[in-house]
């Protein structure tokens, strides 16, 4: 069963007659937006593996692919369990369920950087456990609970100050970057907030190190501490800090404007991984953070979407990693104000 939630109306430049009333050109807008969503959800669903996966291109059958494709229809309103695409999302999610490794990994095929698959399968079980019941529930926070150890094991490999906090590409890793950094946050913050035993400390070591990553002259977030700045880092920053508490401090309210003044471009590497994170971690902002993305992103979004309701990268390896990956991040970036995922809520 899909669920509306009452949404703030995008503001998307259409050409409309000059009389049309102020209300209905709302409503074509807000018309478009859902429409595009739909699309996409239903490019998702056709795109699912018969054993109940989502795959990544150049990596076949992935827990991030299938993660992030089940975000995307909990964004989109839909559930587990019930409505027109529960049975879609109930196998997806007991996919992710039976790849669980001894050590507490959430991973299918190893790779240089299995710590990203883990975050994103970790927030999505986060997401959805409380919409669960019965023995799939159980497994689920079974699941998490060891999948969140995992996380905290690995913040606490012995690392140097410029690191301390963070995490990387394994969970033995002496290094840090803010993109890794940034899913376990996501999925420590979403774990405790629905029960899991995380300690205050360890959500303030990662904040610190999320500081940390400013930009050079303090302008910004960067991929490491003293790194360049990015629009996509900058995005990352800000949504970790939000989600954190740290709302409207120093460092976000300038990390804000930077994005203000250089906001996301279609022409960036990493496109879709930055319209996700300047989205959600604007929307959190509020005010005119929130409506500067939101002109700037949701208007490119709709813009690029395929006639199958897909999106597709064109640069580097996110346009290898397929359209599962562009589509869902793509549908989480749109999907924002309708606040149906925890994560989104302000």
């Amino acid at each position: 069963m899909i669920r509306w939630f009452p949404t703030s109306i995008l503001l998307i430049s259409l050409l409309l007659p000059a009389n049309i009333s102020h209300g209905q050109e709302l409503d074509a807008q807000k018309k478009q937006l859902d429409a595009s969503i739909q699309r996409a959800v239903q490019f998702l669903a056709n795109s699912q593996q018969p054993s109940g996966a989502w795959s990544f291109n150049s990596y076949g059958e992935s827990t991030a692919a299938t993660s992030l494709a089940i975000m995307a229809f909990m964004a989109a309103g839909y559930v587990p369990e019930e409505g027109p695409y529960g049975d879609q999302i109930n196998k997806g999610i007991d996919w992710v369920l039976a790849h669980q490794a001894d050590n507490g990994l959430v991973v299918h095929h190893k790779s240089h950087g299995p710590m990203y698959s883990h975050g994103i399968s970790t927030l999505m079980l986060a997401e959805v456990a409380g919409m669960l019941t019965g023995e799939r529930e159980k497994k689920c926070r079974e699941v998490l609970e060891r999948a969140v150890k995992l996380i905290v094991s690995a913040q606490n490999v012995n690392k140097d100050k410029r690191n301390a906090g963070g995490w990387r590409y394994t969970q033995t890793s002496t290094d840090s970057d803010l993109s890794v950094t940034g899913w376990q946050l996501l999925a420590l913050r979403a774990a405790k907030n629905i029960g899991c035993d995380i300690s205050k400390d360890h959500i303030d070591k990662a904040v610190a190190y999320v500081r940390n990553c400013r930009g050079r002259n303090n302008v910004g977030f960067a991929y490491q501490p003293g790194g360049a700045p990015s629009a996509t880092r900058t995005g990352t920053g800000i949504l970790a800090l939000e989600i954190c508490g740290q709302h409207h401090t120093r460092d976000a309210l300038e990390a804000g404007d930077y994005l203000i003044q250089k906001p996301l471009h279609p022409d960036e590497f990493y496109y879709f991984y930055g319209a996700y994170y300047c989205s959600v971690g604007m929307f959190q902002m509020g005010g005119q953070y929130w409506q500067k993305t939101r002109d700037a992103i949701v208007p490119q979004l709709l813009e690029t979407q395929k006639h199958d309701g897909s999106w597709l990268a064109t640069k580097g390896s996110e346009k290898q990693a397929g359209k599962v990956y562009a589509t869902s991040l793509a549908v989480l970036a749109l999907a924002v104000e309708y606040q149906y995922l925890p994560i989104y809520q302000r």
